[in-house]
């Protein structure tokens, strides 16, 4: 279905990308069988790579680290079928191989992906990611409009280097502030 109407958001900024963090180990409600992690990859594999948005940010946001970080504890994330060679443990280094994974299925050298983990119930923490976001818009914005030169911001590169896949370099966007 998704054939038929993604040419409508052609030329848009960014592309604002959801993927819970803790459905490693559940399953899609619509059939009882495909992992929920491995179709939130092959959708955000499938846009990425997509030739309606090859220059379209890629705002990705793992969502629930605070739920991923209790249940890692107990479900280690092989239980993704995507994620069955992980080697490693830990909160860490199983965040870093899932944001890796993202990360690498967008295979276009055009495309940016800007990855932030978050937790969509802490105003503070939501806040601070979208002051980040439109940050990205307004200067992808200024730069296509040949008002910028390079994409920066606070004086760093932020767009992910996809000639040097890392595990790492994810950011953790935090901040004050209740529910």
């Amino acid at each position: 279905e998704r054939r038929k109407w993604i040419h409508c958001f052609q030329n848009v900024t960014a592309v604002l990308f959801v993927a819970s963090l803790g459905s490693y180990n559940q399953v899609l409600y619509e059939d009882g069988k495909t992992n929920r992690m491995s179709e939130a990859l092959e959708i955000f594999a499938e846009i990425s790579n997509s030739p309606w948005f090859s220059n379209t940010a890629m705002l990705l946001f793992l969502n629930k680290h605070d739920i991923f970080q209790e249940k890692i504890l107990k479900a280690p994330i092989t239980l993704c079928p995507n994620f069955e060679h992980f080697d490693g443990s830990g909160y860490e280094a199983s965040l870093n191989y899932i944001q890796m994974a993202f990360e690498t299925a967008c295979e276009s050298p055009t495309q940016s992906v800007y990855t932030h983990v978050t937790c969509a119930v802490d105003k503070g923490n939501v806040e601070a990611v979208f002051e980040v976001v439109q940050d990205i818009v307004i200067r992808r914005s200024l730069k296509e409009a040949g008002l910028l030169d390079g994409l920066v911001t606070g004086g760093e590169e932020i767009v992910h280097d996809k000639t040097k896949p890392t595990v790492g370099g994810y950011e953790e966007v935090s901040g004050s502030g209740g529910n």
